[in-house]
């Protein structure tokens, strides 16, 4: 499955205006001359030096009524929406634009912060985290060789009903990118009681309730990683499972593990890691690694774009 260009011709599809707030780094400026030739968004491209003094008033305005009651004064609000960052936050929040993407220059906590301060969470999930489209190549496992990670940059210890919720965000977003029928893997280090601990009992719950936010959600757990993605493998651990060895899904217990998953595999496996794709906010925007490539950039913003279309 060429997932790049699915992703990419479907976002030219509908072109939607994504903004970058990070104009003045050097792969964000290769990537955004990509974009443009491939005509796969709008772009919006602010440095420091180009917010207008008038939206900075507005914003600060808005964000300020948003965040008074946690403190903060006029002036702080000025401070933090002079950030290129925060400003794209808020144009998004103000329909302005349809998502922003940032993180070649900014930590994943400042994106973080700029999306769950300016954006709010979605009521649906109540948690925000984040996700990677993995795509393996010459890889027979998962949905020819691509998967969707969870969760690899937010939530350090995520509780059994914070699990639950990444389970169903992240199935849905597979459904809407890459139009692909979700197979959701909740992984351990035991397979249907293989072992016993309190970190499998979370597994466990946390798959229970998942099921009943998501009824026909096609999910199981606790599945070591073997028995959620190799099919022999499966026959043998888990021959009574619904998922068999054909997860495209995978939610990892802790940040720890998702986040050393994600990045062997983009290493050792020469995968793409597109991502991390934020989830669990009222509008659509993407982190990005600090040590993104050029082409990361580009299809963050083309997976931004497709999430904001009708």
């Amino acid at each position: 499955m060429d997932i790049v260009k699915k992703i990419r011709d479907k976002a030219r599809k509908q072109k939607k205006t994504i903004v970058l707030p990070e104009g003045d780094e050097p792969r964000t400026i290769e990537a955004i001359k990509i974009i443009k030739a491939e005509n796969i968004a709008n772009l919006t491209v602010l440095t420091k030096s180009n917010l207008d003094p008038q939206k900075v008033k507005e914003y600060s305005d808005a964000y300020f009524s948003i965040r008074q009651q946690k403190g903060i004064t006029y002036e702080d609000a000025m401070a933090t929406i002079s950030n290129p960052l925060f400003y794209a936050a808020m144009m998004v929040k103000q329909g302005l634009a349809d998502g922003f993407v940032a993180g070649a220059a900014n930590t994943t906590a400042d994106v973080a912060r700029a999306a769950f301060y300016c954006l709010g969470l979605d009521k649906r999930f109540s948690v925000m985290s984040s996700s990677f489209i993995m795509c393996v190549p010459n890889c027979r496992y998962g949905e020819e060789g691509v998967f969707l990670f969870a969760d690899c940059g937010i939530i350090p210890d995520p509780s059994p009903r914070q699990l639950a919720n990444i389970a169903v965000c992240t199935s849905e977003l597979a459904r809407r990118l890459l139009d692909i029928t979700p197979r959701v893997a909740m992984l351990s280090y035991s397979t249907k009681g293989s072992a016993s601990g309190r970190f499998i009992d979370k597994i466990k719950e946390a798959t229970a309730l998942a099921k009943q936010i998501a009824p026909d959600l096609i999910i199981d757990g606790e599945l070591q990683v073997d028995s959620a993605i190799v099919p022999e493998v499966a026959r043998i651990k888990d021959q009574s499972g619904i998922i068999v060895g054909n997860a495209n899904v995978l939610i990892f217990p802790n940040l720890e593990a998702g986040n050393i998953s994600y990045k062997l595999v983009q290493r050792l496996a020469n995968a793409r890691a597109i991502g991390p794709i934020l989830q669990g906010v009222n509008f659509p925007c993407s982190d990005l690694s600090r040590g993104c490539s050029v082409e990361d950039i580009v299809d963050c913003v083309a997976v931004t774009a497709i999430r904001s279309q009708k």
